[in-house]
């Protein structure tokens, strides 16, 4: 059996279990492919929304949190679980610590390699959300709806030969440019970090995985897992980088789970990119 590759963090987001959309069977197979000493969830890891109309509970999504235990009672992993804005139920018990491996919190400033990283799911910021929450509803309706039509319109795609496209993330993407450009989504989170001291900012939310210098300060996004399926990831060098589950078109409509200790090898995925 390969060993795991080792990490010293690994920050994920987005995950959205108890959506049709969450792919959590593959963010627990890589979960199974790595090991770290800091694990950190940085928000939507629940999607309350979703379980509140018409969301399920399945037994993968508890897969997600049985391969995290593992890693804690095995590794002894640090898991800090941020809360986001599908999963802002967890605003009632934050802050909460369960010995010093597992805790729930608002935001977390992480000190690695003589850096400081201001850790936030990112809503905070984005005036949809934060400011007019029906119409951040309404947008999460659509988007579920458009994830539906995506199997369907890759099914076809993918009996003709095609590659996966996903129209529901560029549609996406191109509403939270406009966002983003009314909000300074990033430009205000870089802000942040140096109001806290920081050389560095990392979020999720906006479901873009990225990389770059706003200024003098490193910002960072792990992107999701309902289509993206990206983590970061820290070496024991202090280095970042992002990683790229393979776009497997047949594997990503694949939505059932038939049991929970089913998974993808760890063949799934590749590298860094």
């Amino acid at each position: 059996m390969k060993m795991p590759k080792q990490y010293r963090t690994i920050v994920i987001s987005d995950v959205h279990l108890g959506s049709e959309g969450s792919k959590a069977k593959e963010v627990v197979a890589f979960l199974k492919a790595t090991s770290c000493e800091t694990l950190i969830l940085n928000g939507d890891i629940i999607d309350g929304w979703q379980l509140k109309k018409s969301g399920s509970w399945k037994r993968k999504h508890t897969a997600f949190f049985r391969i995290v235990l593992k890693m804690i009672e095995e590794h002894g992993t640090k898991v800090v679980y941020l809360r986001g804005n599908h999963d802002d139920f967890l605003e009632q018990v934050i802050p909460f610590f369960l010995g010093k491996y597992f805790s729930i919190r608002r935001d977390f400033i992480y000190e690695s390699y003589h850096k400081r990283y201001f850790i936030t799911h990112g809503d905070i910021f984005d005036s949809v959300t934060s400011k007019m929450k029906w119409l951040a509803h309404l947008g999460d309706i659509g988007y579920t709806f458009l994830l539906s039509l995506n199997k369907i319109y890759n099914y076809y795609r993918s009996k003709r030969g095609l590659p996966y496209y996903s129209f529901s993330q560029a549609i996406k993407q191109q509403v939270k440019k406009a966002v983003n450009g009314i909000s300074d989504f990033e430009v205000k989170l870089a802000e942040l970090a140096k109001a806290n001291q920081c050389q560095g900012i990392i979020c999720g939310h906006i479901h873009k995985a990225e990389i770059k210098q706003i200024g003098d300060i490193t910002y960072m996004n792990s992107g999701d897992w309902v289509e993206s399926l990206t983590a970061l990831v820290e070496d024991f060098k202090g280095e970042w980088s992002l990683i790229h589950c393979v776009d497997d078109a047949a594997m990503l409509l694949d939505d059932e789970a038939t049991d929970e200790e089913e998974y993808y090898s760890e063949s799934y995925f590749f590298g860094k990119k």
